[in-house]
């Protein structure tokens, strides 16, 4: 039986738009590949997506009409991401958005040709993504997330609103690029503040229960969710675990906070699809990766959930007050 296009998109998992065939034939129609790394029904990825999508808008690309975007989302499944990426290059994209390092390995693994715009890739030149910061070279460019060394302040924020901690469990994506580095930067500062760190890998859902559930049977422990897809995908059993617990627990992305979790810092993420629009704009209008000087976020976001932190039974520091960018209430 023959498949209709638009069942044909769905059977890719793919929220391409239908257009017809005679406009997508029209002659300076451009074609955009984005590779989110939530899940379609993530109000978080469709709030990133749709800052994206905004940013292009802005200067003057209007998806249906001059440029065709067809976006894939992932969920965090690196399956997923290796067969969604090769759907991307082969519907020969002008370029491709892409999130983490991994996910832009990945394409590259595809294509060293097709022109790559990333966000939130942690150390790109020491994942290989590119040669330098300054002069990317090959094919792609783009916005970093934090340095490692930023990660290390997720630390001091547990024992400044959480002094009794003297354990702390590191969540982390085994299989992400910059896992290791913000597990070391963690490392680093946790002897002068006198916590031990127990590393708990984050591949799936039972993963993450068994190992928050184990590390909670001993006292005075916190948690560390460190950057990446997967535990923003698995977000509400990490903070309905953490509440279960009664453990403390600090946040990379200000989205945990939101949906009740403790404390949070790092760059705003939905921020960072906005301003890529800018990368990619660039080169559609015939600019190359290579030229374009990769950048680093300039603002960081303090936001700390208050009605949590009394459920924890916790005080928070007028210090930590002080410096938030949000309180929620």
């Amino acid at each position: 039986m023959a498949i209709g296009r638009r069942q044909f998109i769905s059977a890719l998992g793919g929220t391409a738009v239908a257009w017809p065939l005679a406009a997508r034939a029209q002659q300076g129609v451009k074609r955009i590949g984005v590779l989110m790394p939530l899940a379609a029904d993530d109000p978080e990825g469709q709030a990133r997506l749709t800052a994206f999508v905004q940013g292009l808008q802005q200067l003057g690309w209007t998806d249906g009409r001059n440029v065709q975007i067809d976006t894939r989302w992932s969920a965090g499944d690196a399956d997923r991401i290796r067969s969604s990426a090769a759907e991307l290059v082969a519907l020969a994209p002008d370029v491709v958005l892409a999130t983490t390092g991994s996910m832009v390995l990945t394409f590259q693994q595809v294509s060293r040709a097709v022109p790559i715009v990333f966000v939130n890739v942690i150390d790109p030149v020491g994942g290989g993504i590119i040669a330098s910061l300054a002069r990317p070279g090959g094919n792609a460019t783009g916005f970093t997330g934090m340095e490692y060394g930023n990660s290390g302040k997720w630390l001091e924020l547990l024992k400044e609103i959480a002094p009794h901690v003297t354990r702390a469990a590191v969540l982390r994506d085994p299989t992400a690029v910059a896992g290791s580095g913000q597990f070391g930067a963690l490392q680093a500062v946790a002897p002068s503040l006198g916590i031990e760190l127990n590393p708990i890998d984050m591949r799936n859902a039972d993963e993450i229960e068994r190992g928050i559930t184990e590390f909670a049977q001993s006292s005075n422990g916190g948690l560390i969710v460190t950057g990446g897809a997967i535990g923003t995908v698995h977000r509400e059993l990490i903070i309905s675990l953490a509440a279960r617990y009664r453990l403390p627990a600090v946040y990379r992305n200000t989205i945990y906070v939101t949906d009740g979790g403790l404390i949070a810092y790092g760059p705003d993420n939905t921020d960072q699809y906005r301003v890529a629009a800018g990368y990619v704009d660039r080169i559609l209008k015939g600019e190359k990766p290579a030229d374009l000087p990769v950048q680093a976020p300039t603002k960081f976001d303090l936001v700390i959930n208050l009605k949590t932190a009394k459920a924890l039974g916790l005080t928070v520091p007028q210090t930590i007050l002080a410096r938030a960018d949000q309180v929620i209430e």
